[in-house]
């Protein structure tokens, strides 16, 4: 029944449970309006039949409404509207919760391309490559203008916005390619702004992503630059932590708990933060990044707006070693003390 509704609608192929999910309150909206104006027809007819004038001078009869005309006509349209908002809300809620052990993918739109990074991994221009069956988020942002991540396999769309990240996820279980676009208009060469999703066996991406790490190892003949790539063999925390010296993070951000010019990195993630505004939020990834590229968005209470903005001075792929390595600081039982060492030293060139 599913198949043949999706046909009869034109719509596209099904490609994860949510765009399932999507497609059957899509189905269920239709069907209730059809059949709702099918009786609205239906009514419209009989009326002309019923109460057509018989002759000159014979007036049509009046019909004064009751209470219960009313209460039907009122509550019946109103119960459906809150039917299909009881069963399309927690698809929303559902899409601002990724699961804990998904694996990041930083997505930056520019006119008229998609570049994908993967965290501690390679990187792409307008091909996604995800497992089939594992969650992955996304993290998405803009270089120039607002474009929107528009992938219809997945039923899945998000902004992406200069100087902010949104994040969303999906778990893609049915391998093949996909069209991805660019659902917000955003210049000439718009309809142009095309990428492909390729959903490959989780085996096969395992694979996949092994050979492209051992080609950047291969590749790589000497220690980056800052803003420019991360060293493969070590793992994304000592990246991180590689990147955040050499742009001058701890300069403003202790590491052990004590206050400095911002707030510690020590305890960071996932900690309740009170802003300046009085809202309370949760230091999670999209907020970290965000406060590196926007750091007057959200500034923590009792700290001044002196951080200057990351935007364009690192790639996607030093972001996503930065944020996991201020995520590695959550526990401080899991810290190195202080002798053990030059922690932050940056790594030298071969």
């Amino acid at each position: 029944m599913n198949d043949l509704l999706r046909r009869l609608l034109d719509l596209p192929e099904q490609a994860s449970q949510h765009a399932r999910d999507v497609d059957g309150l899509h189905y269920f909206i239709v069907l209730t309006t059809l059949l709702v104006g099918l009786a609205i027809f239906a009514t419209t007819i009989w009326f002309l039949v019923r109460f057509q004038r018989r002759g000159e001078g014979e007036a049509t009869p009046e019909v004064q409404p009751t209470r219960w005309h009313e209460a039907v006509f009122i509550g019946v349209p109103l119960a459906f509207f809150l039917l299909w908002f009881a069963i399309g809300f927690p698809q929303y809620v559902d899409l601002t919760r990724p699961p804990p052990d998904a694996m990041d993918v930083f997505v930056q739109g520019k006119q008229w391309m998609w570049k994908f990074a993967y965290a501690g991994g390679p990187s792409s221009l307008d091909v996604l490559r995800v497992p089939a069956g594992r969650p992955v988020r996304l993290l998405i942002t803009s270089r120039d203008v607002i474009h929107s991540f528009f992938v219809p396999a997945l039923r899945l769309k998000q902004d992406a916005l200069p100087g902010r990240y949104t994040e969303t996820w999906f778990n893609a279980d049915r391998p093949g390619r996909y069209q991805i676009f660019c659902a917000e208009y955003c210049g000439l060469s718009h309809s142009g702004m095309l990428a492909e999703l390729v959903v490959m066996p989780a085996s096969d991406f395992d694979d996949w992503l092994a050979t492209q790490r051992r080609g950047l190892t291969r590749a790589q003949d000497g220690a980056p630059t800052p803003g420019e790539a991360l060293l493969p063999g070590t793992s994304l925390v000592e990246q991180g932590r590689t990147v955040a010296a050499e742009q001058g993070c701890f300069k403003c951000h202790s590491v052990d708990g004590s206050r400095h010019i911002g707030p510690t990195f020590l305890g960071l993630y996932r900690r309740h933060e009170r802003l300046s505004t009085g809202e309370l939020v949760t230091a999670d990834e999209a907020y970290i990044t965000r406060s590196m590229m926007d750091p007057a968005a959200q500034v923590v209470a009792d700290y001044q707006n002196v951080m200057p903005s990351f935007q364009g001075r690192m790639t996607p792929p030093e972001v996503a070693a930065v944020v996991e390595f201020v995520k590695s600081l959550a526990n401080p039982a899991e810290q190195p003390g202080p002798s053990e060492g030059p922690a932050y030293e940056p790594i030298p060139s071969k």
